[in-house]
């Protein structure tokens, strides 16, 4: 609003002007000696112009002023702004970091888990092995024993009859 009266007035005022520098009565010649009510009415004008010049300058400062109050916040919250940016950076730099730190860990959990699982199904067969070589063990020792058994009838059927006469 005060913008507008500003620009008003300028208008006014350079209505005025080329009013004043245009004089009907001056035909070209000499000037002729200006009349005191002429004096006093200039005088007048000159005045009301400064003091709406003085209130246009007021009103410029003051817009102005606000201005520069806004520019102060705007600055302020920039800086609030600037301040929260850089701290969510470092924050997103620390997660990235955390993340990649991670998906290492995951990584060699995972490998971990995968030599693991090989070494145990490894274990697994050579128990599947020793059992396996047990039980040809426990059937060639039962073989033996049968074998021996055998051997110590024949045996004790021999010797019994050689001890009985017959």
């Amino acid at each position: 609003m005060g913008q507008q009266t500003g620009l008003t007035s300028t208008a006014k005022r350079m209505k005025r002007k080329k009013m004043r520098n245009t004089n009907p009565n001056n035909a070209g010649g000499d000037l002729p000696e200006p009349k005191v009510e002429q004096v006093m009415g200039k005088l007048r004008m000159l005045q009301q112009e400064k003091r709406l010049l003085e209130e246009e300058v007021g009103n410029i400062q003051s817009v102005s002023d606000n201005l520069q109050k806004e520019l102060v916040i705007l600055l302020t919250s920039v800086n609030e702004i600037e301040g929260i940016h850089k701290d969510k950076e470092g924050a997103c730099r620390k997660l990235q970091w955390q993340c990649e730190e991670s998906e290492q860990d995951f990584d060699r959990q995972l490998n971990q888990n995968k030599m693991s699982e090989e070494l145990l199904e490894q274990y697994r067969c050579e128990i599947q092995e020793v059992k396996l070589k047990h039980r040809k063990l426990r059937m060639r020792f039962e073989n033996q024993l049968l074998q021996l058994i055998e051997q110590h009838k024949q045996l004790d059927f021999v010797f019994a009859n050689i001890r009985r006469p017959v």
